[in-house]
């Protein structure tokens, strides 16, 4: 899956710079399995950010005894976007910058909250994410932020 795109150095700097805030970001989570964390960015300024836990009011505890994910634990991403919606921000033409690539539900939100271009540097286990975001004319890029390398 090709992602390349004519993006300038500058750019490519200040992409794997919110990914490593991205990272650090994930380590609020208290998910044992899988720590994610998000920013959207519009304009240079980060608008909302996001990490996978419990949703509000919950105790932070993701998995069960088992080690499998309670299907109420929010994603990193819907987290992100849902903060965003609760603020006087708009997402709409933002950039997305998450340490996992987006799975499908987390993909229909990126599309209804209008972010334009998705920045990731871990492929989930399934690709369908990123193929609905690029068919709905989505930019997604991967991004490794310790190569020295241009966008994948």
């Amino acid at each position: 899956m090709d992602t390349k795109k004519n993006i300038t150095d500058k750019q490519l700097a200040l992409d794997k710079r919110y990914i490593r805030m991205a990272q650090i970001w994930a380590e609020n989570s208290y998910c044992q399995r899988r720590k994610v964390g998000a920013l959207i960015v519009k304009d240079k300024m980060i608008i909302s950010d996001g990490y996978n836990g419990t949703p509000a009011g919950f105790e932070n505890c993701c998995e069960d005894e088992n080690g499998h994910t309670y299907p109420f634990v929010l994603h990193a991403e819907a987290n992100a976007i849902t903060k965003v919606a609760r603020s006087n921000n708009s997402s709409d033409g933002a950039t997305l910058y998450v340490t996992s690539s987006p799975c499908i539900e987390c993909s229909k939100l990126i599309i209804q909250a209008g972010i334009s271009r998705v920045v990731f540097s871990e492929y989930y286990r399934l690709q369908d994410g990123i193929e609905l975001l690029q068919k709905a004319g989505i930019q997604v890029d991967f991004i490794d932020p310790q190569a020295d390398e241009s966008i994948k």
